[in-house]
């Protein structure tokens, strides 16, 4: 109550009456370091934390920190000691204990350039190297490409789970040196595929670094949407103007045909698996700046596009890129959609609500549930929790023959968000039994997604439909951008390693049971080939009987 209440003054020496009376519990320590840093108690606070290092948290408390402040893992935990000692005035100890965190681990070097704890000494040089703390005006164009190149090294070698589980460091070295002496005759976007270079041995599909939004240079993309099939790479939405190229199969980029292209771009493509590299493939294709930096494109700002069209006649296109953002679930006001533009076909399901992080839907012809799951996410006029309640309210009085849940573009979130579908999913026994339970996978779905997907194929009878997943069912990732401090990129660097599968699962994706992928034929028909499949079953396939 006390601590809710946010009355540290009472709610301190409470918890240390808890900690007394049970002093194997980190979760406890950890309530009573954060009662004791918010009442001011520093060197009380700091012998605590040091306890919560000892001991570590459950995974439940971590969670239930995220809305109001950072987890406690152990490289925030061991930064709030530093403070702990900043706060006393303690100079060189809390800076020493600052490098401590970052060798442990501590995300969040942005909040830490503002806390009121280290402000009043940015002036010290090596505060201002722990924390990336420049004067960019004073800087050359090369100085301060070439500090955010030691500055993204460092992070690298910092953060990431496995740093040199493909390369080793003395190789990884070398390329950062190598970059770092021709960055005066590189341009910016050349620097730019140089840093995703030495982002791809991390074995880290969430790994990545892209220019700032307001880069209207570097940030410019194609004003089409593309799409990799087993036919080709087709356009399926375009900018204002471009309409024509609507169904179109692109045969070159440039001088370059598309598997060249494709090539040329798979060395500073992250990856998980090869489902994450046809994908991003798709998405790298419409940055003109990172073509011309490859040579892919004779113009940073342009690209020249030969593409055979619909109808079996071919022909050129020069698209002049714009600045925007890649939307992944919609297209940006004024675009037409391949799926609005087929006569007298209305959207599939699956194109429909993509905007939406979940909705259902009955079909009352084939007695089927179809609930369609975009994000791991809550939406503001209904939580997940509350939308699976309701979902599975409705199946208990309908009792339909079958549920079906679409991730077939879900590209994650909150992977502790998802835990009441598994359990719904495991409870309802109309369900969870052989041909009643399937799932839609695909390309996107990915990280919190991946997660869930992993966790219904371990604990259900669930059937997967469509193509394989774009990420393990084991792998690294975690979001936590960084800024680099002179050209403002955005970069990730994944700290995590999620086994949500068994220790001995090495497979490279969840496959399906049923192979119905998308192909360019069924999706310019607005046909689903993969909601198509489950229709037609009358029994579940028998290599799936558990």
């Amino acid at each position: 109550m006390r601590t809710a209440a946010g009355d540290w003054a009472e709610a301190a020496p409470l918890w240390a009456e808890v900690t007394e009376r049970n002093p194997v519990n980190g979760d406890y320590w950890a309530r009573l370091a954060e009662a004791r840093f918010a009442n001011e108690e520093y060197a009380a606070a700091r012998q605590a934390y040091e306890k919560v290092l000892e001991l570590g948290l459950r995974a439940t408390y971590l969670h239930q920190l995220r809305d109001s402040q950072p987890e406690l893992i152990p490289g925030e935990v061991a930064y709030r000691m530093a403070c702990c000692a900043a706060a006393l005035g303690r100079h060189d100890e809390a800076i020493d204990d600052l490098a401590v965190a970052l060798d442990r681990g501590f995300r969040d070097l942005d909040r830490a350039r503002t806390d009121e704890y280290w402000t009043p000494w940015h002036a010290d040089e090596r505060l201002r190297d722990l924390l990336g703390i420049i004067d960019a005006a004073g800087l050359t164009r090369d100085e301060g490409w070439r500090y955010d190149l030691r500055f993204l090294a460092r992070e690298i070698k910092r953060r990431a789970y496995a740093p040199f589980a493909i390369i080793s460091e003395e190789e990884f070295d070398r390329s950062v040196a190598t970059l770092h002496r021709d960055t005066p005759g590189l341009t910016d976007a050349q620097l730019w595929a140089g840093m995703m270079k030495l982002l791809r041995h991390l074995d880290d599909g969430h790994a990545r670094i892209l220019p700032p939004k307001d880069d209207n240079d570097l940030s410019r993309i194609l004003p089409l949407d593309l799409f990799v099939f087993p036919e080709g790479v087709s356009v399926i939405a375009a900018g204002p103007g471009y309409d024509h190229l609507l169904g179109a199969r692109v045969e070159k980029i440039g001088s370059y045909t598309v598997e060249e292209a494709a090539a040329a771009l798979d060395p500073i493509i992250m990856r998980d698996n090869d489902q994450q590299v046809t994908f991003m493939t798709a998405f790298l294709f419409r940055y003109t700046a990172l073509l011309h930096a490859l040579g892919i494109a004779d113009d940073p700002g342009k690209a020249t596009l030969t593409v055979a069209y619909p109808d079996g006649a071919s022909g050129e296109a020069t698209l002049t890129a714009v600045p925007g953002e890649i939307l992944l679930d919609r297209c940006p006001p004024g675009w037409t959609a391949l799926a609005d533009a087929v006569p007298g076909r209305p959207r599939p399901l699956h194109l429909r609500n993509r905007e939406l992080p979940y909705w259902f839907e009955y079909l009352p012809d084939a007695d089927l549930v179809y609930f369609q799951y975009n994000g791991v996410r809550d939406h503001p006029a209904e939580t997940f929790a509350a939308f699976c309640d309701r979902l599975f309210g409705f199946i208990s009085d309908r009792r339909p023959a079958r549920l079906v849940v679409d991730m077939r573009w879900n590209g994650g979130g909150d992977t502790f968000l998802a835990q009441p579908l598994l359990h719904h999913l495991i409870a309802c026994r109309e369900i969870n039994r052989p041909g009643a339970l399937f799932v839609i996978i695909g390309r996107l779905t990915y990280s919190a997604a991946q997660n869930t997907a992993t966790a219904i194929d371990r604990e259900t009878n669930a059937i997967f439909v469509g193509e394989p997943t774009g990420s393990r069912p084991n792998f690294i990732g975690e979001q936590v951008i960084f800024e680099l401090p002179y050209s403002k990129f955005l970069a990730n660097v994944a700290d995590l390693y999620w086994q949500t599968s068994w220790p001995w699962d090495h497979r490279t994706w969840i496959a399906p049971d049923i192979y119905a992928p998308p192909t360019f034929e069924s999706f310019s028909r607005n046909e689903d080939p993969a909601l198509e499949a489950i229709l037609a079953i009358r029994e579940y396939p028998p290599a799936h009987r558990r």
